[in-house]
C-alpha cells in the first residue's frame, strides 16, 4: 500500500507562538514525512474560519517543495469557484516547475456555507462556476496558441498562459467524489479519484469498483493508485491515549461543521453527508492501536484500496509510530501489480 499525508495547516502554533508558527510546523512535519517514507502530502484550501487556517495553499505548498525532494505536493482540493482560473493555472504551473513535476491538482466545487456567503457566490452556481474553471485550466496547460474564451462567469481575450507546466500534458487532476453519478463524472473527465474519511470500507470499495467499471468501458486500464481513500490517523499506546484522540478528533469535526453548514442545514455533500452525533464514533477512522489499524487498513485493502491519505492532526509522535509500528507490514507492490505477469526477462 502506498501512504500520504492529507489535512490542513494552521498559521498559529502552540500557545504563545509567533503568528505563523504553524506555518512552519507544518513544513517541519512534512519534511518528516518525507524521511519516513511517505509517498505525498494533500493540503486543503479554506477561507474566513476564524483560526487561521490556510487559505494560501500553493504559496504553502512552494515553500514546501524547497524543503523536500520526493514527496508528491497535493491540493485536497483548490475551490475553482473561488478563484481566476488563468491566474490559478499560471500559480500551479509555477509549482509544478519548482518541483521538477511533483505538483498533484486535486480541485472540488467548495461545501462550506461560510465561504459561499463570504465570496457571494450563489452554492447553486458551484458546478457551472466549477466546470468552466476545469475547462479553462485544462486549455490554459494544453494549448500552444493563444486563445479566447467567453464564457458565462469568465472572459479571457487572446491569451497564452504561461509558464507551461512540468507535468505533459499537465499535472494530475484528482477529485473528490461519493455519489454515483460524481464518481462517473470523475472518470468521464480521466481524473484521478478522491474517496472522504467518513465512509466504510464496504462502501469505498462499491465505489471503486463503480470507478473501475467506468474507466474501463472508456478503453482505459484502471489503476489501482488513480484512486486515494482519507482517514484521521493516530495510533494509541493505550485505551486513555485512544480515547484522548478520539475527543480530539470529534471535537475538530464539531468545528468544521459549524463552518460549513447552512443555517437549517441537516446534510449535504462531503462531511455533511454523515451523522457525527456520537463523540465516541470512530469505526471509520484509523484511530486506534497498532492491531486495530492494522485491522482497518486490511478491510481497506480487501475492499481494492491501495492508497491511503491520513490527517494526524499534526502529531510528530503519531506520524513517527505509523511508519515505525504499521506502515511496514503494508509495503510492497498493490496485489494487482504482484499478480500479474511479468515480462520474461533478455
Amino acid at each position: 500500500m502506498r501512504f500520504g499525508i492529507f489535512g490542513g495547516a494552521q498559521a498559529g502554533g502552540a500557545t504563545g507562538a509567533a503568528m505563523g508558527q504553524g506555518f512552519h510546523d507544518f513544513i517541519e512535519f512534512n519534511v518528516e514525512a518525507e524521511a519516513l517514507g511517505f509517498h505525498s502530502t494533500f493540503l486543503v484550501e479554506h477561507h474566513f474560519t476564524g483560526w487561521n487556517q490556510v487559505s494560501a495553499t500553493l504559496t504553502l505548498l512552494t515553500w514546501l517543495a524547497a524543503r523536500t525532494r520526493t514527496l508528491r505536493l497535493g491540493t485536497a482540493v483548490m475551490v475553482l469557484p473561488w478563484h481566476n482560473p488563468v491566474i490559478l493555472a499560471e500559480q500551479a504551473a509555477t509549482l509544478d516547475l519548482l518541483s521538477d513535476g511533483r505538483f498533484d491538482f486535486g480541485v472540488g466545487k467548495g461545501y462550506r456555507h461560510t465561504e459561499f456567503t463570504g465570496f457571494c457566490i450563489p452554492p447553486e452556481e458551484a458546478e457551472a462556476r466549477f466546470d468552466e474553471a476545469l475547462d479553462v485550466i485544462t486549455k490554459a496547460w494544453t494549448s500552444t496558441q493563444r486563445f479566447t474564451h467567453r464564457g458565462r462567469f469568465w472572459t479571457f481575450d487572446d491569451i497564452l498562459v504561461e509558464p507551461p507546466t512540468k507535468q505533459r500534458p499537465h499535472p494530475p487532476f484528482w477529485m473528490a467524489a461519493g455519489s454515483a453519478d460524481s464518481i462517473r463524472k470523475v472518470a468521464a473527465r480521466g481524473y484521478n479519484l478522491i474517496l472522504d474519511q467518513f465512509a466504510s470500507a464496504q462502501e469505498h470499495g462499491e465505489r471503486i469498483a463503480l470507478f473501475r467499471a467506468e474507466v474501463e468501458a472508456r478503453g482505459r486500464s484502471f489503476d489501482p493508485m488513480s484512486v486515494t481513500v482519507a482517514r484521521d490517523m493516530y495510533v494509541a499506546r493505550d485505551e486513555a491515549e485512544k480515547e484522548a484522540a478520539i475527543a480530539r478528533n470529534y471535537k475538530a469535526r464539531q468545528q468544521i461543521l459549524k463552518v460549513a453548514r447552512a443555517p437549517g442545514q441537516e446534510r449535504g455533500s462531503h462531511i455533511l453527508a454523515y451523522a457525527h452525533d456520537d463523540p465516541r464514533a470512530n469505526a471509520n477512522t484509523l484511530i486506534g492501536t497498532v492491531d486495530e489499524i492494522a485491522e482497518r487498513l486490511e478491510a481497506l485493502r480487501a475492499a481494492g484500496v491501495e492508497y491511503v491519505i491520513m490527517s494526524c492532526g499534526g502529531s510528530r509522535e503519531a506520524l513517527r509510530r505509523f511508519a515505525r509500528e504499521v506502515m511496514p507490514a503494508f509495503a510492497g507492490e498493490p496485489r494487482e501489480a504482484a499478480n500479474r505477469p511479468r515480462a520474461a526477462s533478455v
